[in-house]
């Protein structure tokens, strides 16, 4: 039976389930700005009539998105900003709020299984005050009819992404109890959601990428997103297919590091951790680095920016660059 319920989390509020929407307009009001790519306002356009104010997002980084509506949005001081989308979207609304103080409350809509929505990390707007920190939305809204609506090889590329942050939010150095049993759950409902041979659930795969959100919120991250996002920022490859490529290897090399960690991975999925990997990384036509538009000269440069990154540190037995440039090759 798909999940559907009301979760409190402190200052924020998550609204899961297929009937979330429903609660949009009590929950959200009308007038604010709304933050959506093209293909998200086409799914949700009770959202979009609800508006103030549409703004479309389109390609490009998350700093300079926000940055560039940022005077704008300072002047306007909508009642609220939601964001309609995926990763980039939500993290630009996550940005703008940032910007302003966090007076004007924030809302996310996800549209892929980024698991955005649950995080408070997100590049800075261009132009922000110095010393500005990074913001989480105050109400999630997570229709998993929206969140899933991908069709294969993105869905499966974006549930890489999502599977990843499940298996790296477990295991890294600052982690705690609750967040990781919340790890495990969702690993298990990723690799449950798409199996090969079988329906794609997409309630399941909905649900394990918001609760694998939550568990790299509190837990970090480390080795395999530190390299997968160099490698997006360097390269401009898609984010879920670059993680579906990389996690592979990745797993291999945390597993060497952590295997107790990895038995429990293991154990809740009821198999490994690396063949769910492979399953995704096949599924989202994202076998090989070379086959994402990357070029083989590119992958020293990445490995050297990625170990200047601070989050490597919460990688037990913490990569350098040598090692993660072979990490690199190894998945070119």
């Amino acid at each position: 039976m798909p999940e559907d319920f009301t979760w409190r989390d402190g200052d924020r509020t998550i609204r899961f389930g297929r009937t979330a929407l429903d609660d949009a307009p009590k929950l959200l009001g009308e007038g604010y700005l709304l933050l959506a790519s093209a293909r998200a306002a086409a799914a949700a356009p009770a959202l979009v009539d609800a508006a103030g104010r549409v703004c479309t997002i389109g390609p490009g980084r998350v700093d300079d998105l926000a940055g560039d509506l940022l005077d704008e949005v300072r002047a306007a001081r909508p009642t609220a900003i939601v964001a309609l989308g995926g990763g980039r979207v939500i993290d630009t609304g996550k940005a703008l709020g940032a910007a302003l103080g966090g007076d004007v409350p924030v809302a996310a809509v996800p549209t892929t299984l980024s698991a955005a929505e649950m995080t408070w990390v997100h590049r800075q707007a261009r132009g922000a005050p110095a010393g500005t920190t990074g913001l989480r939305p105050r109400l999630v809204l997570n229709d998993p009819q929206l969140s899933a609506s991908q069709e294969e090889p993105d869905l499966a590329a974006s549930a890489a992404n999502a599977f990843a942050h499940a298996v790296e939010g477990a295991m890294t150095a600052i982690a705690s109890p609750v967040p990781t049993l919340a790890a495990h759950d969702a690993a298990r409902r990723l690799a449950a959601g798409m199996r090969d041979g079988a329906r794609v659930d997409r309630d399941a795969l909905a649900l394990g990428a918001l609760l694998a959100g939550y568990a790299i919120d509190a837990n970090w991250y480390g080795l395999h997103h530190v390299m997968s996002q160099t490698l997006v920022r360097e390269t401009g490859a898609g984010h879920g297919a670059v993680n579906a490529a990389l996690l592979p290897v990745t797993a291999a090399a945390l597993r060497r590091r952590q295997p107790e960690a990895f038995a429990l991975i293991d154990e809740a999925i009821g198999e490994q951790v690396e063949e769910v990997a492979q399953r995704l990384a096949r599924r989202a036509q994202a076998i090989r680095l070379r086959d994402l538009g990357i070029d083989e000269d590119q992958l020293a440069h990445c490995a050297e920016l990625a170990a200047t990154r601070p989050e490597v540190a919460l990688t037990p037995s913490p990569a350098g660059p040598r090692e993660m440039h072979q990490l690199y090759l190894e998945a070119w």
